[in-house]
């Protein structure tokens, strides 16, 4: 049976309308046609030939360009939206040809996400609902979500976002892999009729006529009612085209490849960064987030790291865990201020793993159960190697930055290129015999030397 692709294309786009003319926002052209054909092959390359759009902008010119879908190898459906309803106003205006299952995507953004991965990840969850999250590099005017440690969604921060409070950087990208029953008791006639539902399911109805969000209204109605929803963490590339930098930049990007490159479908890039002493001052274990501060020009080292397409991830070891200084919530807000101080200055990670294990024993309040040898601990791959299994990173295209010798074995344990940035202990730790590919004063120039120079031709110290 085909599988099923709702696109949300009524938008008018008013602060594009310098670029648009009177085309509707889904027409807007990426490398000379529209964005809107560009998710309708992403569809079919995935296998999602029934489409239907939700229209209401200029549905004459979707209709016309895209007709029944033939000649894109795809049958699509139209369902005009009379007056805006919302993107959950929309879809429920649209119950009844809703299947079983079926994937939401916002017709305003350029978008390269391997579906049948989120999709298989949603069958395995056993979800009512999964959210494509990511981080970004606005999160501060951006709806943010928090998950817990098995990825389930517990709560939504809307913006705007108050200063003092540190969150993840995971922003609701606008791509939903949904059952058609969990959407049940939300339905609502968009014309102003009354719910045929019963009183008590009427609150989480949206009052007749009232614009109804997946964001706003849906998802956190169905957080509170015990629903399971899956945050799916992916790096791939979906960005809205709202405005014209944002248009600018994505057509930028699309031309220089990254958008192509950006589906977990393709092995991906990375660099691997260590925490203490690369990102941050090296301190003698780090315990909570009032201590943490960026390095200077970390921030706009990741952020040219970003903007080529580079998958940034974090691994360090974090024995603090183990020697019970400090506890995973803690050490959760340490990283949530990571990356906020990040997107402050228009930068991401795309992931963050550690190490909790130490090996030696004798500490006060210790936690037994994380003194061990383990296979994640630095030089051991095993944080690299669940990086590699979730995010497709093809290692021999990737590097390893970081300020002690420890991070070199690591880097030569799982066959990286890698560079001693002289921050933090600038290799005098003497631990391991494994000089570095090469010696540089900072992350600045670590991130100069993988975005515009080879390996093999590059310069043996940039300092």
């Amino acid at each position: 049976m085909a599988r099923q692709l709702i696109i949300l294309a009524g938008g008018a786009g008013t602060r594009l309308r310098e670029r648009l003319g009177d085309l509707p926002k889904p027409m807007i052209p990426i490398a000379g046609k529209p964005l809107l054909e560009h998710q309708v092959e992403l569809a079919k390359k995935h296998g999602f030939t029934d489409l239907i759009f939700f229209v209401h902008y200029r549905a004459d010119l979707i209709e016309k360009h895209f007709g029944d879908g033939t000649k894109f190898g795809v049958r699509i459906r139209y369902i005009l939206e009379k007056e805006p309803l919302g993107t959950a106003g929309a879809v429920l205006a649209g119950f009844e040809y809703l299947a079983e299952r079926f994937v939401v995507l916002y017709g305003d953004t350029m978008v390269n996400v391997d579906l049948n991965r989120i999709w298989n990840a949603h069958e395995k969850a056993n979800a009512a609902a999964t959210l494509l999250l990511h981080p970004n590099d606005h999160p501060f005017d951006s709806d943010l979500v928090e998950i817990n440690a098995e990825s389930v969604v517990t709560a939504f921060h809307n913006r705007p976002h108050d200063g003092t409070v540190w969150r993840q950087n995971l922003v609701n990208a606008g791509l939903y892999v949904l059952e058609k029953r969990a959407l049940a008791s939300f339905q609502f006639c968009s014309s102003g009729r009354e719910s045929a539902h019963p009183p008590e399911k009427q609150s989480r109805l949206a009052s007749a006529a009232t614009i109804f969000d997946f964001g706003k209204d849906v998802f956190p109605a169905m957080v509170r009612a015990g629903e399971k929803l899956l945050g799916y963490n992916s790096p791939e590339f979906i960005k809205d085209i709202g405005t014209p930098a944002r248009y600018d930049k994505i057509s930028a990007q699309f031309a220089a490849g990254i958008v192509q490159r950006s589906s977990l479908a393709t092995p991906q890039r990375a660099v691997f960064l260590d925490r203490d002493g690369t990102l941050i001052p090296d301190m003698d274990c780090l315990r909570n987030a009032d201590e943490l501060e960026l390095l200077p020009g970390v921030a706009g080292a990741i952020h040219e790291l970003n903007l080529q397409g580079w998958r940034t991830v974090v691994i360090t070891n974090q024995p603090v865990i183990a020697k019970g200084f400090c506890d995973e919530a803690e050490l959760q807000k340490i990283h949530n201020k990571l990356e906020s101080l990040l997107g402050r200055e228009h930068a991401f990670i795309d992931r963050i793993y550690f190490c909790p294990h130490h090996p030696e024993k004798g500490f006060p309040g210790e936690r037994p159960e994380l003194k061990t040898e383990c296979d994640c601990r630095k030089p051991k791959t095993g944080m690299i190697q669940k990086a590699v299994a979730e995010l497709n990173i093809d290692l021999k295209q990737s590097w390893l930055v970081g300020d002690t010798t420890t991070d070199l074995q690591t880097a030569k344990n799982a066959g990286l290129k890698s560079i001693l940035v002289r921050t933090g202990s600038a290799g005098r730790d003497g631990k391991f015999d494994a000089p570095p590919d090469f010696v540089c004063n900072d992350l600045r120039q670590a991130a100069q030397i993988i975005c515009e120079t080879e390996a093999d031709s590059a310069p043996r110290d940039k300092g």
